[in-house]
């Protein structure tokens, strides 16, 4: 699992929104979406950014970049 996946589906969870929310708001299949959550596919930069959105975090937290307090 990479560590946007576990990111995104920690964010997830802890947002208490489910998979078929965050798929149709980014009008995909709900499929697509598993996929980015189980590691299998990687969504395109204006995905990501609409996932940032929807969730409500910055793309540093929805990808796992952590810049250790720099």
């Amino acid at each position: 699992m990479s560590q946007f996946s576990k990111s995104l589906r920690d964010i997830r969870k802890k947002s208490g929104k489910k998979q078929r929310e965050a798929a149709e708001y980014l009008g995909l299949n709900i499929r697509t979406y598993q996929y980015y959550e189980g590691g299998q596919s990687e969504p395109n930069i204006s995905t990501l950014v609409k996932l940032a959105d929807f969730f409500m975090v910055s793309l540093d937290e929805l990808v796992g970049r952590d810049w250790g307090g720099r």
